[in-house]
């Protein structure tokens, strides 16, 4: 095995075409753009080449089954090898595939499972170059034992199991040699792409929310700050007979070390668990999300099944806190004023609180009674004693949210900037239990950690 030192182990730099060394994700806006054009193109050269295949005869339901998967296949493909911000959102593709059909979700859910589980083929001698950078030449003085294969993969990082020198076992989260410049790239992106969504959404002022979007992403890239969020949940959890956060045991730069979790991940679980145990750790994790920001003061955006474990004593087990964010000091305020109207289903009482708190612009229309009918759901889910949600629940929400007819009330709907990390936490959590087929306690965790809120809103 090579050392840091050798030919192997140094980091090659990046070419000036916007090439990189295997296991490296390509970090120039060229060639990342490139990767993602290169997917509608081949999707239509499948279907150019399907009218020849129905032509000669083959079965027109078989040929577009093929290009699903093959398009599926390609488009994970990239999002793995690009990572960065990218690789989020083929996190976040895989939280609404069930808003899918189910035929059309099949190929993308296998897909996004393997990009979910998948290692990078990262060198050993570049992980090793890496870990001399930043625990210094003498970095192996500090584990007993090493393994070069990475055991996980994440969005801008990878992990590998050892053994700390005091015997401890250990997950080290490495980022991937040129990530931050890639993701800081496709930050640039992202606000340049915020006309389309001014464009989408007429009615919301979409610059300062992408720009609090691409804070809180680029704030993923600080490993030092994950470390405290993480030693703050650590806390807060420690005593917990539900949930268990790994203790960190060092953080240097751009490694971060923390105690080995010997969990089942939840991307293993959806397809063969026992429908009363995935229930079960369901309710676990709509409890670990409500209860964050009483207990830590954070706001947990990274809910996806690849961070959920299910622990050998049947706790759930959480990993990955670069995505937390303060909790906004106004929010219980806003919950129980607009709680208040959904539940009385009172026009003027709903309309008036959206429009105090920010959700409509000053000068738009408001549809409040198609508002009433989209949030009739969140109505019956807080007044239920438990609420079943599923893959046939999320596919109607999604087809009314994603409506692209000027009628769609979204369209009329803004969103303050400091609630973004709010949305993202909730749509993912929200994804993760209709996988699952929880039958939330929605009411009962609100009223357990926000009473005076609940109490607000007339739970």
């Amino acid at each position: 095995m090579a050392d840091g030192g050798s030919e192997e182990g140094r980091v090659l730099p990046f070419r000036r075409r916007d090439t990189a060394p295997q296991g490296h994700p390509p970090t120039g806006r060229v060639a990342r753009g490139a990767r993602l054009a290169a997917v509608p193109v081949a999707y239509a050269g499948r279907r150019i080449a399907g009218l020849g295949k129905r032509v000669a005869g083959r079965d027109p339901a078989d040929i577009d089954r093929d290009i699903r998967v093959r398009t599926a296949e390609h488009l994970f493909q990239v999002l793995s090898e690009l990572k960065g911000c990218v690789a989020k959102l083929g996190q976040l593709l895989g939280l609404l595939e069930l808003g899918l059909a189910p035929e059309l979700a099949e190929p993308y859910r296998l897909a996004l499972a393997r990009l979910h589980d998948s290692a990078p083929p990262m060198l050993p001698g570049a992980v090793h170059a890496e870990l001399a950078t930043h625990l210094g030449p003498r970095w192996r003085e500090l584990f007993l034992e090493f393994d070069d294969r990475a055991c996980a993969a994440a969005s801008v990082g990878q992990v590998h199991r050892a053994r700390w020198h005091d015997g401890t076992q250990v997950a080290v989260k490495l980022m991937y040699p040129g990530a931050r410049r890639a993701v800081l790239a496709d930050l640039q992106a992202l606000r340049r792409a915020t006309p389309l969504f001014t464009a989408l959404l007429p009615g919301a002022d979409t610059r300062p929310v992408v720009e609090a979007l691409c804070t809180e992403l680029g704030d993923e890239l600080d490993y030092a700050r994950e470390a405290l969020n993480q030693r703050a949940f650590a806390t807060a959890f420690a005593d917990d007979p539900d949930v268990v956060v790994s203790r960190v045991i060092a953080q240097r730069g751009d490694v971060l070390v923390s105690e080995w979790l010997d969990g089942v991940p939840l991307t293993r679980l959806i397809e063969h668990g026992r429908a009363a145990e995935l229930d079960r750790l369901g309710v676990l994790i709509l409890r670990f999300l409500f209860s964050a920001p009483a207990r830590v003061a954070l706001v947990y955006g990274d809910a996806h099944p690849g961070n959920f474990l299910r622990m050998p004593d049947g706790r759930l087990g959480v990993v990955d806190f670069g995505a937390c964010t303060p909790w906004p000091a106004d929010f219980l305020t806003v919950a129980g004023d607009v709680g208040a109207a959904v539940i009385a289903e009172s026009p003027v009482e709903l309309e008036a609180a959206l429009r105090r708190h920010g959700f409509v612009a000053p000068d738009r229309d408001l549809d409040i009674a198609t508002v009433i009918a989209r949030l009739r759901p969140v109505r019956d889910a807080l007044l239920a004693p438990a609420y079943p949600l599923s893959a046939t629940w999320l596919r109607e929400q999604v087809r009314l949210v994603t409506d692209l007819r000027l009628t769609n009330v979204l369209r009329q709907l803004t969103m303050p900037p400091a609630h973004t990390a709010l949305l993202r936490s909730f749509l993912g959590g929200v994804a993760i239990l209709c996988q699952l087929h929880t039958t939330v306690p929605l009411r009962a965790e609100c009223t357990r950690w926000y009473p005076e809120t609940a109490a607000a809103a007339g739970l």
